[in-house]
């Protein structure tokens, strides 16, 4: 399993900080410029190496989760990346989305932590997909769903509390849960299909709702042209760009310059897709100079000590 953490870890950040410094821009300046080496300044203006709110985010919930599941201490690690620093790179957040912010906001304000997240459509940004992986970890032993759905529920909601922001980040855990079980990735992803339908059975989930995860859930997302695979903040695109990028590539290296090049949210896409392959490819599967480049790696790398330590039984 610490290998597995730590690939995890370090390729949710390493898909980040190629994606930030040309976070924005289009796919089609992409075409022409792609990224194939990790780079520096650009947009944000930070140096080589240097990652984005989503690993800090994903980084401040494994910090809690080395100790027990406490959603308010997760919420206050984020309070404390946002006023403090906290796992930022360089001690300063340069980035954070609108409903991330708001939550942080009502978070300060005492408001009970699964309550402090948008309720509303316009909320779904992919703010608590970007930050999910941690707990995949910590889940790994669980096997009722029902239990899994809950808990991926009530840290989604500490930001993004919509069903479709927490439908978004219960997916992406179910098909990390069957990766983590050595599946090669198609089967996996077959896998969650059906556990994901036999889960559905007996719900009353909103039908609209379930229908918008139609072309991961009952098509092969895979399948699609890149035409039809947006790349936005909006949670529904990031991870249909994720599974995508993953599918349709055979390494870790491939499958995160896939993500970043497709444009717009560059860092989120990468950092999402990058945590789901580094637990594929495995970390001998991911390129050292990329890890060497990474800000604060033995920071990272004690942090996946002891969230391993943690959870190995």
């Amino acid at each position: 399993m610490r290998n597995k953490i730590e690939s995890g870890l370090f390729g949710l950040a390493i898909g980040d900080a190629l994606g930030v410094p040309v976070e924005f821009e289009s796919r089609s300046y992409l075409k022409q410029n792609p990224v194939s080496e990790m780079t520096g300044f650009g947009t944000h203006s930070q140096p080589l190496g240097t990652w984005s709110d989503d690993s800090s985010l994903a980084f401040c919930l494994a910090e809690v989760l080395c100790g027990d599941f406490d959603l308010s201490k997760i919420a206050s690690n984020f309070v404390k990346w946002y006023s403090a620093g906290l796992w930022t790179p360089h001690g300063k957040v340069f980035d954070i989305g609108i409903a991330t912010r708001k939550a942080i906001h009502n978070i300060g304000k005492g408001h009970l932590p699964e309550l402090c997240g948008g309720f509303e459509e316009g909320d779904n940004g992919n703010g608590s997909l970007m930050r999910i992986l941690p707990l995949v970890f910590y889940l790994n032993n669980e096997k009722d769903i029902e239990k899994i759905y809950q808990k991926v529920k009530a840290v989604s909601s500490i930001t993004h509390a919509h069903f479709r922001s927490v439908f978004a980040c219960f997916i992406y855990v179910v098909y990390c849960l069957e990766i983590l079980k050595g599946k090669e990735k198609i089967v996996a992803y077959r896998d969650m299909q059906i556990i994901l339908s036999n889960f559905m059975e007996d719900k009353k989930f909103n039908p609209f709702e379930i229908q918008l995860f139609d072309r991961i859930l009952k098509n092969d997302i895979s399948a699609y042209h890149e035409e039809n695979i947006h790349s936005s903040g909006y949670v529904l695109d990031s991870l249909q760009a994720s599974f995508w990028c993953f599918l349709n590539s055979n390494s870790y290296e491939e499958a995160v310059l896939k993500a970043v090049n497709l444009g717009e949210d560059t860092d989120t896409t990468g950092a999402i897709t990058g945590g789901l392959a580094g637990i594929y490819y495995r970390m001998e599967n991911i390129p050292n100079k990329w890890v060497q480049s990474l800000v604060r790696t033995s920071d990272i790398k004690d942090l996946a000590e002891r969230l391993s330590k943690k959870l190995i039984l």
